[in-house]
């Protein structure tokens, strides 16, 4: 609860500098080479980054207030797949590099990606950690009900080399294709751990809590973000991606536990 009420109060802080900064007028505001900011922008961002660019995206509309944001959030994998195949997406923020080369590859990009953030992982157990889970070592307990990210995501790439660092053999009860997928098993009672990202321990605030993983046995994981080659509203989507890299868009990030780019 409490971690819960830092956050709003971070956030209605920060929403407050935002709405000095950007000013009482109301007119459609133009980006940086001068055009209009106006129209949908359709985000297809990694679900780890979704409390974070939710709140990124409002504090994007109160600086233009004639653009909307919409997002979907699911496996980058899943949406490199969604964009090769046509979907509309005017922007893509992968949670790993080899997504975004995927997509590069394919020729879906329109410039170079740029990082906006870095992660790292922590073991995701329930509230109190009732298991006592120390290390990770106690996931190979087979008695532990343990639940990880698929391999073709990069909460599982991510999870996979930190259990090869550390020696460590896992029989996990089920694979998810996207991190909120570990999070909500193990917040729902239906498994006693996980390897997720940092920030979705932080995003569960009091439904979980956080196990260390040693810095020399951890991962750390890029965050680029594109406009696609295909995005129907091009001076827009850049307007969002330079926004996510300014001080606005890296102070929002920061607060939701992402690490400096």
């Amino acid at each position: 609860m409490r971690l819960r009420l830092a956050l709003s109060v971070l956030f209605a802080s920060l929403m407050g500098v935002f709405a000095v900064a950007c000013g009482d007028d109301n007119d459609t505001k133009p980006s940086s080479d001068g055009a209009a900011i106006s129209g949908e922008v359709v985000v297809f961002a990694a679900s780890s980054l979704t409390e974070a660019f939710t709140a990124i995206g409002e504090a994007f509309t109160e600086e233009y207030p004639d653009a909307h944001v919409t997002f979907n959030f699911a496996g980058s994998g899943d949406l490199v797949t969604q964009i090769t195949q046509g979907a509309p997406a005017d922007v893509f923020a992968s949670a790993d590099d080899s997504n975004m080369t995927k997509l590069i590859d394919a020729g879906e990009n329109n410039g170079d990606p740029i990082v906006i953030a870095k992660n790292t992982f922590q073991i995701i157990v329930e509230p109190g950690n009732p298991k006592g889970i120390a290390d990770l070592a106690d996931l190979a307990d087979p008695d532990l009900i343990v639940v990880l990210c698929a391999d073709t995501v990069p909460c599982g790439k991510g999870a996979s080399t930190i259990l090869a660092n550390a020696g460590v053999t896992v029989t996990a009860k089920s694979f998810e294709d996207k991190v909120k997928g570990v999070v909500t098993k193990v917040t729902a009672g239906e498994a006693d751990a996980g390897i997720v990202f940092v920030t979705d321990v932080i995003a569960a605030g009091d439904a979980a809590e956080g196990v260390e993983i040693p810095s020399g046995l951890n991962v750390i994981s890029n965050y680029p973000m594109v406009v696609t080659k295909g995005a129907p509203n091009a001076a827009a989507a850049q307007a969002f991606v330079d926004f996510v890299a300014r001080a606005q868009g890296q102070a929002i990030l920061a607060l939701f536990g992402f690490l400096a780019r």
